[in-house]
């Protein structure tokens, strides 16, 4: 993955690097005797066009070129042979040289810069040392006019650093621009799953962070859209016992003593069902709340609890468990206890009296599995893939109930980080399946 962390990084310290590196060449070299030589007017070509003139035309020749020299360019100009001798006045005046005699070994700074040259004659093959003498202000004035490459290389360093950094800014700005609109498309619930696909691609940490945000898009949506969809089906679910309700009242209000006796079983069934059906959505929102924290889990007395109460409602069926053993569990048992109530209680609607209901915990590879399997007539394979939809119930299915107990199990089982698996048993019958984290931590 290539880190948004290391190209910030690296930029800058690229950046430093080279306004740091132009900072010390620039000084270096405006100060080098080399740089001085090849750059400075007054001396470029000096010394050939010197040697030229004193091997041709002789010391007089060549000292009034050196005067010409001194004249236009303000340069003290002297120059010894091989043996340190003078082959010319020079144009040092005695002033000035017995001035340096003086301040020879004196550490205080010389009116002049002192520069010194080879050059050996490509004719005769004389060397000659060439001493030059520039005074500070015609240096420092000279300086001041020379600056215009370096300056120009640093502009260009500038702007290249400026290109680098807006490149950088823009690599940073844009995909946050991006995310902030998915979060006001996602407040105002417009959020399209597929509108960060491209920022996702990216192999940095705003790719990461993109993709994270279209899970939690699509997650919050489709919890949006099952909220929703709960609302009308409990809008729907309760019209009908209220509609119930409101004609039996009807027919009480108009019957007589002895009729209106009939009707009250009625209107008691009614509000029974009612209050089952609260009930059972006040179950289902309440696994949406925060649990709290997450404990140890008794499972073979968990299991036996549920067996008991689910035999007290029907003494006539058989519930058999089976518990491997060594399993432990963390999670929150008034969340399993519920899920496995509802799935004993649609294993006793639909198991035969001769057949016993089988409730098995065992481990299957890292996962808890705790299965309830009856030998009813099973689920039409059409209807499995809706089976655990809230108010959803097969239409085949002629027993008592609201769909919401399959419902209750599947959002308990994914509280625990599993999930709820439901199939037709091979050997007959319909089993649920709830897969558990062996050690779920709180989600």
């Amino acid at each position: 993955m290539r880190s948004l962390f290391w190209r910030i990084f690296a930029s800058f310290w690229l950046a430093i690097a080279l306004v740091a590196g132009l900072s010390m060449l620039l000084g270096h070299a405006l100060n080098q005797d080399a740089w001085i030589l090849s750059r400075h007017p007054g001396l470029q070509g000096l010394a050939e066009r010197w040697t030229q003139i004193y091997e041709a035309e002789g010391e007089q020749a060549a000292q009034h070129y050196l005067e010409q020299r001194k004249r236009r360019y303000h340069i003290d100009i002297q120059v010894l042979d091989d043996n340190g001798d003078a082959l010319v006045k020079g144009t040092f005046p005695r002033r000035a040289a017995a001035f340096e005699a003086r301040r020879h070994n004196d550490r205080r700074r010389l009116p002049w810069r002192r520069l010194t040259a080879d050059y050996t004659s490509p004719a005769s093959g004389e060397t000659y040392l060439l001493i030059y003498r520039i005074p500070h202000p015609e240096l420092d004035a000279w300086h001041r006019g020379s600056l215009l490459w370096p300056l120009s290389a640093l502009g260009i360093a500038l702007v290249v650093l400026s290109l680098f950094s807006l490149l950088l800014t823009l690599s940073i700005t844009r995909p946050l621009s991006r995310l902030r609109g998915a979060v006001h498309d996602l407040g105002q619930t417009s959020y399209q799953q597929h509108s960060l696909a491209r920022l996702a691609n990216r192999r940095d940490e705003f790719g990461v962070l993109a993709s994270d945000f279209n899970r939690m898009g699509a997650r919050l949506q489709g919890l949006i859209g099952s909220q929703r969809q709960l609302l009308r089906d409990v809008s729907h679910e309760l019209r009908s016992p209220l509609a119930r309700l409101r004609i039996a009242l009807a027919l009480a209000e108009r019957a007589g003593p002895g009729e209106r006796e009939q009707l009250w079983p009625r209107l008691s069934r009614e509000c029974d069902r009612l209050e089952a059906l609260i009930s059972e959505i006040l179950a289902l929102a309440r696994l949406d709340a925060e649990p709290g924290a997450a404990q140890p889990i008794d499972l073979p007395a968990l299991l036996e609890s549920r067996r008991q109460d689910a035999q007290l409602s029907a003494p006539e069926q058989e519930i058999r468990i089976e518990i491997e053993p060594g399993l432990s569990l963390q999670g929150w048992p008034d969340m399993l206890e519920r899920a496995l109530d509802n799935l004993l209680r649609n294993a006793l609607r639909f198991n035969p009296p001769d057949q016993p209901i089988e409730l098995l915990a065992q481990r299957q590879a890292e996962r808890l599995l705790l299965s309830v399997r009856d030998h009813g007539p099973g689920v039409p394979t059409a209807h499995l893939p809706r089976l655990g939809e809230p108010f959803f119930r097969a239409p085949e299915q002629s027993t008592a109930g609201h769909g919401l107990g399959l419902a209750i199990a599947r959002r308990a089982a994914e509280r625990h980080g599993g999930s709820l698996k439901l199939a037709n048993h091979p050997g007959g019958g319909f089993i649920a399946s709830l897969e558990l984290p062996l050690m779920a931590s709180e989600l």
